[in-house]
């Protein structure tokens, strides 16, 4: 019976995925009313300390958005990369990690890829470089950030271990930039130069190459308020990270006679939607603005993805428990890589580390791995670069205008694979390696 059930969870993942935006959540909508009303299974539970943290990092990174705090944060990417433009394919992808890790989301990536392929193509050098990297980048920073919506997943997943996000920072962080390091190396010197390439110089000739056009200028009261809220929510991520630090600097209210320190979860939540409030109050973020905006668009489409896929899998879970546990712990205590592999093909079907994570990192803790060691696989949830389905492998395609960064006739044969598996076995194996020292 149990693998009649992971072929319906499979199928709707697959069908959800297919379907895009929210379908997916409401697809597997769809196997969650099979297992409990047909099956008679456990519905399981919906992971509510992690959606909850979500919505509200969603609900201060919209409101920074509408405060304009994003497009500066943009324009200030841009002036680096334009002071080194040979360097695009070290410079761009860096910058595209640190963006992202900042900010949380890889939705400022759409702005980032037209100046990209500006500064390579004026640069001479080939815009698949640096445009193929800086979408795994941009996974990697995701997985680094403080506040993403897959790094709060995981802080969740690991409850009360003595594991925080200091600890995860200190693994995740540095093999993640030393990924971006060696899937920027490994297509350095890819392909023709433009002066070379066939493709190019015939779009050239057709007239088919054109300029993207200029960032809008921010200048004004419009600057203040986007220097402002972009200050007031960096300020909130060092506040976040330092209340990780030093957790003897959250309260400690008063529950039932006995002092109670808050969780990092909840003061995740404080904070975060402190910043939309503070934002709407300072620097002029509408709220309907906030609402309409891109990030609020994805962050709902992510929290009713993973709501779904999340509560799906916990039923799996719970009404296979026995089997499940005892079937593959003593492989995987024997071959941790066999769940990082998990993990990998999981985020493909996904394509959300946040989803892979609370899909799948409950089943590591039942099984008995320990949490250090769970951190250092964590960066394997970078897997869905392997399809070029996602929306930023097919925005970095559509924004490169000389057609060097392509999907192939096989699918599988595009410009992001090389980069994806380089960046995913690079950070996995660094943190891996970082976490069997530093979290024992």
């Amino acid at each position: 019976m149990l693998w009649v059930e992971l072929a319906i969870l499979i199928a709707c993942i697959v069908v959800g995925a297919r379907l895009g935006g929210i379908a997916l959540g409401g697809v597997a909508g769809v196997g969650l009313v099979v297992f409990v009303f047909a099956f008679q299974m456990p519905p399981g539970s919906p992971p509510t300390v992690v959606l909850g943290m979500i919505i509200a990092v969603i609900t201060a990174l919209s409101a920074v958005q509408a405060a304009g705090g994003l497009d500066y944060l943009v324009v200030l990417a841009e002036r680096v990369m334009r002071k080194r433009p040979q360097w695009i394919t070290f410079v761009g992808p860096l910058v595209t990690y640190l963006l992202i890790a900042a900010s949380g989301t890889q939705h400022v990536i759409y702005a980032l890829l037209p100046v990209i392929a500006e500064v390579s193509r004026k640069a001479g050098v080939r815009p698949e470089r640096p445009m193929s990297v800086s979408v795994i980048a941009a996974q990697q920073g995701l997985v680094a950030s403080p506040i993403s919506a897959a790094t709060v997943a995981m802080l969740a997943m690991l409850g009360r271990s003595p594991i925080g996000l200091p600890q995860i920072a200190m693994v995740v962080i540095p093999s993640t930039l030393l990924a971006v390091l060696a899937a920027s190396f490994s297509v350095a010197w890819r392909g023709k130069a433009l002066a070379d390439d066939p493709d190019y110089q015939q779009r050239l000739a057709d007239g088919k190459v054109k300029p993207p056009g200029d960032l809008p200028a921010i200048t004004g009261r419009a600057l203040l308020d986007a220097r402002g809220s972009t200050a007031l929510f960096l300020a909130a991520i060092a506040f976040v990270v330092v209340l990780g630090i030093f957790p003897e600097l959250k309260p400690e209210p008063m529950i039932k006679g006995q002092p109670h320190q808050i969780d990092t979860a909840d003061a995740i939540m404080i904070v975060m939607l402190a910043v939309a409030g503070l934002c709407m109050i300072l620097f002029h973020a509408g709220a309907e603005a906030a609402v309409k905006g891109s990030i609020m668009k994805g962050g709902i489409t992510a929290f009713v993805s993973i709501l779904g896929v999340s509560w799906l899998g916990s039923s799996l879970f719970e009404g296979n428990r026995e089997a499940i546990v005892g079937g593959i712990s003593g492989l995987i205590q024997q071959a941790p890589w066999v769940f990082a592999l998990g993990l990998f093909v999981l985020s493909i079907l996904l394509m959300s580390q946040a989803a892979t994570v609370v899909t799948l990192m409950p089943v590591g803790v039942a099984l008995g791995l320990a949490p250090g060691l769970l951190v250092g696989l964590y960066p394997a949830v970078n897997g869905y670069f392997f399809l070029p389905t996602y929306g930023t492998t097919l925005a970095a395609v559509s924004f490169d205008q000389t057609g060097t960064t392509r999907i192939g006739r096989f699918l599988v044969n595009h410009s992001f694979m090389r980069p994806g598996l380089v960046a995913t076995a690079t950070s996995t194996a660094a943190a891996v390696a970082l976490a069997s020292l530093f979290l024992k």
